[in-house]
Formats: structure tokens, C-alpha cells, sequence
């Protein structure tokens, strides 16, 4: 029976099937990091499904969180349906659904708002609007080259990721300050969000500069993440709209079961919730 050997050039091979399959540059550069951590960890034996098995054991022995497990598992999966290694597959780290979220990594619309008012108050406009659009809209920050001139004009972005297109549109306050700062920029066309040389901003750029603006803000760095603001959107839409199915449309999610994660309450509100059923006299 054949084995299951790596080389050089099937890496190459999956990069660009990657690429064919439209996967974002971020995704690409996370499967290829979790396939070579794989890899490394492997050495020169075949890959076989008991190997699998043992690197993710070695894995939750080394302290990794099951999600971050089911991660790198669901990148390595991917390798293998490329190379048609089926029967390496494994199955995930079983996780109970969590009914709140930590307090430590929660984000809350004070917070929001500091983070916001801070950028704003130290000159730093283009953090402070991206922010604002993420907050506002729900788009990933990999969505934010979308919120482009034009579409504050529309007021409707379309949005096109892993081949579906969605509109989102856009609260009308929003589109006249991107407007504003279009035209304070000189920037007549394309994407608003662009660095000095007219490039769009990267994920990593946008990630940076929230963590530069923590301390300042006084909010705690493990709660500042641009996916964070997503989350924020998410839960401020559902207690407007209680219509998840809406919610789930609105930020592209294929599935409902994605779109509760981003509704689990936090801690302190869970607690709350206990406290009301009176059951502790």
C-alpha cells in the first residue's frame, strides 16, 4: 500500500489550490502555518491516521485550548482532502457549547466607546472610523477594503467573500463621515481606508494599532480585537431586531449555529439571569 509522504512541491501544489478555492490570504498563510507545524512535529514518518491522533493528544498535553485544537485539525483536513488522504482525517476535540463568554475578553459599548473617543482625541481619525464602520456594520476586518467611496455614496456596500456576495447597508451617519474623510483625504474612488502609498489597510495594520491605542483608552488589550467589535454588533442587532435569521444574513454566515456564538451573554449577565430565578432565599 502506498504511504502518505510528504514534499516540497505537494506543499506548493496546496498553496495554490488554496488560492484556487478563493481562500482569503489570511486563511491561506493560517493552513499553511498549522500543515507545517504538522510536519515539523512529524519528521520523516508517513502520515497515517494513529499519527493524527497522537499530535492532537500532544497537543491538548501541551496546554492548547480544543478550539485552537479543532482549528489546526480542520486546517490539517483540509490538506488532506487536497492530497486525497481521506483516511487521515481525526475527529475533533468534543467542546460543550459555553452558555456565557469570559468577562476578561467581553468588549463592552463603554469600552467601545473610550477606545473611539481616544483615537479620535489623538488624532488618529482613521482608526477611530474604522472602529466606528466595523461597530456600525458587522463586516470582518478582512470586509473593511469593501466600504469604499462609492458605497458610502450608495449607502450599500456589496460584499463578496469565499464566492457569495452579500449588501450590507450602511446607517446613514456612517456614510457622511466616510464621505467627509474622503474628501478631507482627496481620496475620489476606491477603498477609503488606504495607507500614505494608496494601499488598502491590512488586517495585521488595523490589528496593530488597536493594541497601540489600549493603555491610552484604558481598556484591557485582551478585549481589544477587531473581531470584538463584530461580536459587538452582533449582540447590540439581536436586542434591536431579535431575529437571528436576519442577523445570520447580515453577517454572512452560512450557518445559525455560527451566528449563537456570537450571541452568548457574558458572565456578569449570566450571573444576573441566576440571581432572578430566586430560587436562594
Amino acid at each position: 500500500m502506498q504511504k502518505n509522504v510528504w514534499s516540497a512541491q505537494q506543499m506548493e501544489q496546496y498553496e495554490a489550490w488554496l488560492r484556487g478555492q478563493e481562500r482569503a490570504a489570511g486563511t491561506r498563510e493560517k493552513y499553511l502555518r498549522d500543515v507545517r507545524a504538522f510536519h515539523s512535529w512529524l519528521g520523516e514518518r508517513a502520515v497515517e491516521k494513529e499519527q493524527v491522533a497522537a499530535w492532537k493528544g500532544y497537543l491538548l498535553e501541551q496546554g492548547y485550548a480544543p478550539v485552537t485544537i479543532n482549528s489546526m485539525l480542520a486546517s490539517l483536513h483540509s490538506f488532506f482532502r487536497f492530497a486525497g488522504w481521506t483516511g487521515c482525517q481525526v475527529k475533533y476535540v468534543n467542546i460543550q457549547r459555553r452558555v456565557f463568554r469570559e468577562s476578561q475578553r467581553e468588549l463592552s459599548r463603554a469600552e467601545y466607546q473610550s477606545l473611539t473617543d481616544t483615537a479620535h482625541r489623538l488624532g488618529k481619525t482613521r482608526l477611530g472610523l474604522v472602529l466606528e464602520s466595523i461597530a456600525a456594520t458587522g463586516v470582518r476586518v478582512s470586509e473593511v477594503r469593501y466600504l469604499t467611496v462609492e458605497a458610502a455614496q450608495r449607502g450599500r456596500a456589496e460584499i463578496s467573500l469565499k464566492g457569495k456576495i452579500r449588501v450590507i447597508l450602511l446607517p446613514g451617519k456612517l456614510c457622511r463621515k466616510l464621505l467627509k474623510y474622503a474628501k478631507k483625504n482627496k481620496i475620489a474612488s476606491g477603498e477609503i481606508f488606504i495607507t500614505r502609498s494608496g494601499r488598502g489597510l491590512s488586517r495585521g495594520q488595523i490589528w496593530a494599532e488597536m493594541k497601540q491605542l489600549c493603555q491610552k483608552a484604558g481598556v484591557e488589550a485582551s478585549k481589544v480585537f477587531p473581531h470584538n467589535l463584530r461580536h459587538l454588533f452582533a449582540t447590540a442587532f439581536y436586542q434591536v431586531s431579535r431575529d437571528i435569521a436576519k442577523l445570520a444574513d447580515v453577517l454572512g454566515h452560512s450557518s445559525i449555529e455560527t451566528t449563537r456564538i456570537y450571541l452568548v451573554t457574558s458572565g456578569a449577565e449570566h450571573a444576573r439571569e441566576l440571581n432572578r430565578l430566586g430560587f436562594v432565599h
